[in-house]
């Protein structure tokens, strides 16, 4: 993956010193539980990455002309903790040395060290989940760090607001604040839920995005394809006000399971990544 970067060769790659955009690919799969394969997602990203057009019809620019610097990790620990440890000391630089960091998994339990590593210079942080699953179990097989608990150490660090969410386990489900998810069977029906999400961000917002949220119709390539999931103008519809009303500081696309029959989920997970950012420095 080291030869892989974001936008292939016509992006505008640069050095880490001058690039503004910093895309931190993480192909961790350990703490996998049905499915494995996510840690190829990054690879399928970047890959896939390489065709999707730089010009944004939407926004009008060119976002990788702010300069894009592909991170690797030269080593990727098995132990979840470790790794946690890992991203949080990576976000933190980033944060601190100026760039707008975008991770790539790899399974979901890489969002903790982000949100960790960014909370240090926001004090107002909020984290909006893009998910099918609640993700608020206190342990799973063992691990309190595993995917499925992901959003149960994530409130521990900030408030987190869940969308799309249309699967999760009893005791996630008596300890859920209603008044900050909003399941996807209430968003189809609904004209206002945009403008309800956003009221309940703070200032700065990290954004974390599981694929799983779409509707397995149009992103089957997901460990656990959930059915009556989202569409593509919903989410990108919600990011784009995000992005306008809201100071995005980063954000990760995760749990892309690549399908070697069926590029077109590697090629969406790669232009929502485009797309996302283009919106957020258009914004800038």
């Amino acid at each position: 993956m080291n030869d892989i970067p974001f936008g292939g060769k016509d992006a505008h790659q640069t050095d880490y010193k001058s690039a503004k955009i910093i895309v931190f690919p993480v192909p961790y799969d350990y703490t996998a539980t049905w499915q494995k394969g996510a840690n190829l997602g990054p690879k399928a990203i970047l890959e896939a990455s390489a065709h999707v057009e730089l010009y944004d019809i939407e926004t009008g620019i060119e976002v990788h002309l702010y300069g894009i610097h592909t991170f690797q990790l030269p080593h990727l620990p098995k132990s979840p903790e470790k790794l946690t440890g890992i991203i949080r000391q990576h976000f933190s630089s980033f944060i601190k040395d100026g760039k707008f960091p975008v991770m790539l998994g790899g399974n979901h339990s890489i969002t903790p060290g982000a949100v960790q590593g960014i909370k240090e210079y926001f004090s107002d942080l909020t984290v909006l989940q893009l998910d099918a699953h609640a993700d608020l179990r206190e342990s799973y097989n063992g691990s309190p760090l595993n995917h499925a608990c992901v959003m149960a150490r994530v409130k521990t660090i900030c408030p987190a607001v869940q969308v799309g969410i249309r699967s999760l386990e009893r005791e996630e489900y008596e300890k859920l604040d209603r008044s900050s998810v909003f399941f996807a069977r209430d968003i189809v029906f609904r004209d206002d839920w945009i403008d309800n999400v956003v009221d309940l961000l703070s200032s700065h917002v990290y954004v974390t995005i599981d694929l799983d949220v779409f509707d397995p119709s149009i992103m089957p390539s997901t460990g656990t394809p959930e059915p009556g999931g989202l569409g593509w103008y919903q989410i990108i519809g919600l990011l784009k006000r995000v992005a306008k009303e809201r100071h995005v500081v980063g954000f990760d696309v995760v749990e892309l399971m690549p399908n070697i029959y069926n590029k077109a989920p590697d090629f969406m997970a790669a232009k929502l990544f485009y797309q996302f950012l283009s919106y957020i420095f258009k914004n800038r």
